[in-house]
């Protein structure tokens, strides 16, 4: 078992090790290392959403505020461009899933 700094040295390890298996986000797949199947379910957008695929998980972004207290203007268009088609096309160019429309609605719902 070696420990990595990060999930780009975990991917890097496991490319040069033909027996390495490790645990690192969609986003940092290369040609040198491959996703696997998790009984017989393979990592898809959809697969990730629904749960079906066990090794998937949201990433949750926190906001420093006081409960029941609205976040400052700068924080919620933070926020709102993270959730935006803007924000979502820089999430899937780097390698990851964007939201559903149906996740970006109730995000959406919870800024009111």
């Amino acid at each position: 078992m070696k420990e990595q700094p990060g999930s780009s040295a975990v991917v890097q390890a496991i490319a040069s090790d033909l027996g390495g298996i490790g645990y690192s986000g969609i986003g940092y797949i290369t040609s040198g290392v491959k996703a696997v199947k998790v009984n017989g379910v393979g990592p898809s957008m959809e697969n990730a959403v629904s749960g079906k695929y066990p090794l998937s998980r949201f990433l949750v972004v926190y906001i420093n505020k006081k409960p029941g207290e609205a976040p400052d203007p700068l924080t919620l268009e933070f926020v709102k461009f993270m959730i935006s088609r803007q924000g979502q096309e820089l999430v899937v160019k780097d390698g990851y899933y964007p939201l559903t429309a149906k996740l970006i609605e109730e995000e959406l719902g919870k800024l009111q």
